[in-house]
């Protein structure tokens, strides 16, 4: 359940998780390389995010990394590397 602080909504890390559609070890290797420049934790120490952390994990999840690989090692240019 969301929780307001100081007029600001708070998601708990399994609540962004269901909300954005990234598992809990996704969020947490994301939050390590640095994705999200800093999070909240609450009183207990624990992670929590407003809708504008979710916006950026939603926004990560989008994003398509194009790799190539061309059978029989051939690079880009269709040439053997």
């Amino acid at each position: 359940m969301p929780m307001e602080i100081d007029g600001q909504m708070y998601y708990r890390t399994s609540e962004a998780c269901r909300k954005t559609g990234v598992s809990r070890a996704t969020l947490f290797r994301w939050l390590k390389a640095g994705i999200l420049e800093k999070h909240h934790k609450d009183r207990r120490g624990w992670r929590i995010f407003r809708e504008e952390d979710l916006n950026k994990i939603r926004a990560e999840a989008k994003k398509v990394k194009v790799e190539y690989d061309f059978p029989g090692g051939r690079n880009d240019k269709g040439r053997f590397s």
